[in-house]
């Protein structure tokens, strides 16, 4: 499964009741301003649930926009190390927005939304648009055979030639989710094992 990143815009959004769809699948990172000092303990009971995946970055110093500008060097620099990796900003802030344009011209997965719920109920509503796209899938993977591709990359360009090159990296990022909730692939380090019953 693809990795996805949060990133939330703790000075704008600060996030309160949230549901957690699957241990390991999202990576949170909460920005959190010069002066603020404390977070709320709703905030911290709601993500403590992620464990090991929530780090906390404090930026220094003030100014406008300077807690966008650490969460704009993150995705790049991220986006750099894991080109599969998909992106959620968690802002109200429409400033995102044409960083946002800009990384999709460039084939990274990154959208803006303004509550981390929103993350999640997004994300599980695709996956129960698709169940046909899902059992083509599966079909294809199960005539394969030995010939089955063995990296999430090769497996991410398969599927998407399936279905002749027109799925973006949210439709992947949501099939690659599907067959792994259906413990037909399990993901490890980029590896994918098949686990499809004959």
């Amino acid at each position: 499964m693809a990795t996805h990143f949060v990133l939330v815009d703790f000075e704008n959004v600060q996030p309160k009741n949230v549901t957690l769809p699957s241990p390991g699948s999202y990576k949170i990172k909460v920005f959190v301003g010069a002066n603020q000092a404390k977070i709320p303990f709703e905030t911290a009971r709601a993500l403590q649930a992620f464990g090991p995946d929530v780090d906390y970055i404090q930026i220094y110093g003030h100014g406008r926009n300077a807690l966008d500008f650490h969460i704009a060097y993150y995705v790049g620099r991220l986006a750099a190390e894991i080109p599969d990796a998909s992106f959620h900003i968690i802002s109200k802030d429409t400033g995102f927005d044409p960083l946002i344009k800009h990384l999709k011209a460039q084939g990274v997965s990154c959208e803006r939304t303004k509550s981390l719920p929103d993350v999640f109920t997004v994300k599980g509503s695709k996956l129960e648009r698709d169940p046909e796209r899902v059992a083509a899938v599966l079909a294809n993977l199960a005539k394969r055979k030995a010939a089955r591709p063995r990296t999430l990359k090769t497996l991410r360009s398969t599927i998407n030639a399936l279905f002749g090159n027109q799925l973006d990296n949210e439709d992947l990022d949501a099939l690659i989710a599907q067959l792994t909730e259906r413990k037909a692939i399990k993901v490890t380090e980029g590896k994918v094992h098949y686990e499809l019953t004959p």
